[in-house]
């Protein structure tokens, strides 16, 4: 079993920037690929990015290229996900994933068998 905890989440004026932290717990963190995905009320679970086991390969939604990063410490069994320029489009609840049965890079919320428990982001104007 994985434990994924997020912080990072907070209030933040449109332009601004936030630094998501997801720690897992246990010893096989680098054997999963991770991910980053947000809900907004009334809407679907949408992925953001995601990166395999070793960090060598990243995927970002199109919203998220050239703004967002995501990255990982396999020493730390930390992901991370820096933002910036946030608009208000991406006020939304944010969850890190882990995938503990495949190898490649995924974007459906379905494949992923943990989770955390979200932390919120908030884009004013």
């Amino acid at each position: 079993q994985v434990q994924l905890v997020e912080s990072g989440g907070g209030l933040v004026q449109a332009g601004g920037s936030l630094r998501l932290s997801c720690v897992a717990s246990g010893r096989t963190f680098n054997s999963y690929p991770m991910a980053w995905f947000r809900q907004a009320p009334g809407q679907e679970r949408e992925i953001v990015a995601a990166i395999t086991r070793s960090g060598g390969a990243t995927y970002y939604t199109d919203s998220a290229k050239g703004r967002f990063t995501i990255s990982r410490d396999n020493a730390k069994n930390t992901v991370y996900l820096q933002m910036n320029n946030l608009k208000p489009e991406d006020t939304a609840n944010y969850y890190c994933a882990a995938d503990r049965t495949t190898a490649i890079l995924s974007t459906s919320p379905h494949v992923y068998d943990y989770w955390g428990q979200g932390t919120q982001v908030t884009v004013s104007s």
